[in-house]
Formats: C-alpha cells, sequence, structure tokens
C-alpha cells in the first residue's frame, strides 16, 4: 500500500466505524508502507524459524542460522547446509526439513514467489499454506507485512481478537465477534488490523 492508499484507508475506516475513528485519532498515520528490505524468501524462513519462539530465542537463532548460510539468506545456501549443522545452529528438525523444503522447491522453480503475488488473497493464502510449515496465519501475515495487501484479516490471530472484544464487548468473549465487527472495515481490513494490535501496545502501557 501507498502513503495515498494508507490515507483513503484510514478516511474509510473513520467513516465506517466510529471506534475506528477513535483509534485513528489516538495513534495517528497508518505506517505500513515502511517496506523492510528482506526478500520473500528470507521473510518466509524468518516466519518459520520464528514459529512457537519468543522474539529474542528466534532473533538467537536466526543469528546463529545467519553465521551458518551467510545473509541474505538463499535457497542454495540453505540445501548446501546439512541438516545437522541446522539443528545444531538451533532449528527443530522439523523447521530445518520444511527450509529445506522450501528452500529446494523455489531452486527447481516448483515454487515461485512471483506466481504468489499475482494471486488474490485467498489463492495466495492457499499456495503458501501447500508449502510444508506454512499454516493460514503465517501466509497471511506474509501477505500482510510483505506484500503489503489492502484486506486481509486473520480471524485466527490472538492479538486481534482480544482487541476486537476490548474494544467492541467491554472484554466478553463472543464468538466470531471479529468477523462480524471487520465486515464495515473492507477493503481495508489490514490497516483496520493495524490499529487494533496498536491498541494493544496502548492497553499495556
Amino acid at each position: 500500500m501507498t502513503a495515498n492508499e494508507l490515507r483513503r484507508a484510514e478516511a474509510h475506516l473513520s467513516k465506517a466505524d466510529p471506534v475506528m475513528a477513535q483509534l485513528i485519532a489516538r495513534h495517528g498515520p497508518c505506517r505500513l508502507d515502511a517496506r523492510g528490505a528482506a526478500s520473500p524468501f528470507e521473510t518466509l524462513v524468518g516466519s518459520i524459524i520464528s514459529q512457537q519462539l519468543s522474539t529474542k530465542a528466534a532473533a538467537t537463532i536466526k543469528g546463529r542460522v545467519a553465521a551458518l548460510v551467510g545473509t541474505p539468506f538463499q535457497p542454495a545456501a540453505f540445501l548446501a547446509a546439512r541438516a545437522e549443522e541446522l539443528r545444531a545452529a538451533g532449528l527443530s528438525g522439523a523447521k530445518a526439513r520444511y527450509i529445506r523444503e522450501l528452500s529446494e522447491k523455489v531452486a527447481v522453480g516448483t515454487f515461485s514467489f512471483e506466481m504468489v503475488a499475482g494471486l488474490d488473497d485467498e489463492a495466495a493464502i492457499t499456495a503458501l499454506t501447500e508449502l510444508s510449515g506454512i499454516g493460514r496465519w503465517t501466509a497471511e501475515m506474509f501477505l500482510l507485512f510483505h506484500h503489503r495487501r489492502a484486506d486481509v484479516l486473520a480471524l485466527g490471530d490472538g492479538g486481534l481478537q482480544r482487541a476486537a472484544h476490548l474494544l467492541y464487548a467491554r472484554g466478553r468473549k463472543r464468538p466470531g465477534l471479529l468477523a462480524r465487527v471487520g465486515e464495515p472495515w473492507r477493503p481495508y481490513r489490514s490497516v483496520a488490523s493495524w490499529y487494533l494490535w496498536r491498541s494493544l501496545d496502548n492497553d499495556a502501557g
């Protein structure tokens, strides 16, 4: 999303939802347009490494893996590394296998990040989740934060669910609430998600 698109999204959300209007006024402009320099391969490998780990533990293991295979991460470097070396760097056997399988598919062309970029959101999620070790949440985060797609709402994200219950149900648990309150946010549910996450930062601080 470009800066202009983000401003349009903020205007839409402010008009469509008074809760969103308050969040936008409180937290200021959305910063989803701040793109990182990582390649899609490096981003997805980083997501696999980080699964079920704290931020600190993930950073430590990423550093060890980088020392082994070099940076930026490249498929050939992972294919050249032995499985036991990847495990010694801190990867579980399953994660080492997932990353090597992804590396092989990218190297031989049976999986293409360019192809994924040309698909609509649901088709892209389907293509990504066909990879070993990639679930729907990881695929959604990839589309939201790497591709900066405008209308991704990760219904299984615990943080988004918590924010929705705090903001729209006074903390009471209501099944399906996030999906319901998110309908007026279309086609900018990614931007709305960013503000829900920021609301939790504010709540914690």
